[in-house]
């Protein structure tokens, strides 16, 4: 039975595939090296996106940062210039009078990165940021908790002298393997008790200075270190369906109001818009993933318009041959479908060495960027299977359309004229 499984169709196919090795491997490695193209532009645009994207950390994307600034207008009597502090009030008014707010975290920051030596734990110091923060700021900066936990309701409420300590503080004050809950440092002279160890998940952008951060309850921080109700400034995260970006302005609105501050002075409140800096880098990425298929695609065309040419010539040269299977009775479906097949067999074996050729570079890749150690805007990457299934559809489909023009060209030679042919 002459079909596409029989034994003789595929010993046909591999005979025509030999017949000229050189031009049968020129062929293939232009298709080949497209789906490599293809392939690995998109797995460098992944890399360069999960790098790029790791520098906002794991913080919620739907969120902002909010701080006071010097007023630029004089307003109600106040001179221009004057400089005001949030309260902790303001973060309940904005809870209560604005829609869809999710979170509000109220923070306040004693010392610096590689700053002055403000933590003592016996006869080692280290220069670490304290922050004073509600237990909601978790839910905003996800991290891992190794040890313990993390602030609660009941430190806020009490005023508890607890803290809890990243991996870079247990690292400098800690001997290794030495037990961290329960025991004691000395923040500014002032003693808190270790009730938890943190590290955050994402190892990108500032993992280092993350792991180098002491938090500590709101109100300890305030009562400790005398900043009172003050607060320094603000993490602000808007419900799942809602954008931060379209509602902040009604958050500075209630702030200039509650403060005495002209609502039209853009000055004097600064603040980080995360949602929007978010967007416009995806939007970026978006397009670079639209340029690497687009690019892709053309390389993977010019491989495919390879076949197309040397399957017109193999056809040529079996021009006698296919007159043969004519007047001995082949179909002209049969024809059509032999040479179909030889051009899909060519094509899908081509483009499986080079997604499999892309896949090795992309493992060498990432095993030389894990023992390297953390490069700057780039990391891991990768393709998902749907790239992968993308690919092999594409070469399907670039099979049919390579073999269609010279399997529609066998059939319609007449039998007697393809038998004159010398």
């Amino acid at each position: 039975m002459n079909n596409i499984f029989s034994k003789d169709r595929w010993s046909e196919i591999l005979e025509a595939l030999n017949a000229n090795k050189l031009r049968t491997f020129l062929t293939a490695f232009g298709v080949s090296w497209g789906i490599f193209i293809f392939v690995a532009l998109l797995a460098l645009t992944n890399g360069l996106k999960n790098g790029v994207t790791a520098g906002f950390g794991n913080f919620a994307t739907n969120s902002m940062f909010m701080w006071t600034q010097g007023t630029s207008k004089p307003y109600k009597g106040l001179p221009k210039g004057r400089y005001f502090n949030y309260k902790i009030d303001d973060v309940t008014a904005i809870k209560a009078q604005i829609p869809n707010i999710k979170y509000v975290s109220p923070r306040n920051q004693l010392g610096g990165f590689r700053g002055a030596n403000n933590v003592i734990r016996g006869t080692k110091t280290g220069a670490f940021e304290i922050y004073g923060d509600y237990p909601e700021y978790i839910k905003q900066q996800p991290m891992d908790i190794l040890q313990g936990r993390f602030i609660s309701y009941s430190d806020i409420q009490t005023k508890r002298k607890i803290c809890v300590i990243g991996t870079g503080v247990v690292k400098g004050l800690y001997d290794k393997d030495e037990d961290v809950l329960g025991t004691y440092v000395k923040i500014n002279g002032v003693n808190f008790m270790v009730v938890g160890t943190f590290k955050m998940s994402n190892t990108q952008g500032d993992g280092e200075q993350d792991a180098s951060t002491i938090y500590i309850p709101f109100t300890t921080f305030g009562q400790a270190f005398n900043r009172g109700d003050n607060v320094s400034w603000m993490a602000i995260t808007a419900d799942d369906d809602v954008s931060i970006t379209s509602i902040k302005q009604q958050v500075f609105d209630l702030m200039k109001f509650r403060h005495k501050v002209d609502p039209t002075d853009e000055r004097a409140i600064g603040h980080f818009d995360l949602s929007e800096r978010f967007g416009r880098i995806s939007g970026l990425f978006t397009i670079l993933s639209f340029v690497g298929y687009f690019v892709g695609a053309l390389v993977l065309m010019s491989g495919i318009i390879g076949i197309n040419n040397i399957m017109l010539i193999v056809v040529k040269e079996r021009t006698k041959e296919i007159g043969v299977r004519r007047a001995l009775g082949a179909s002209p479906w049969m024809i059509k479908s032999q040479i179909l097949q030889e051009s899909l067999v060519l094509t899908i074996l081509s483009g499986m060495i080079g997604v499999s050729f892309a896949a090795f570079v992309i493992w060498i890749l990432n095993t030389v960027l894990d023992s390297a150690g953390e490069v700057k805007n780039f990391a891991n990457p990768s393709v998902s299977m749907q790239v992968v299934f993308t690919a092999l559809i594409i070469l399907v489909v670039s099979g049919v359309l390579a073999g269609l023009i010279p399997a529609n060209s066998a059939t319609k030679m007449k039998p007697v004229d393809a038998l004159r042919i010398e």
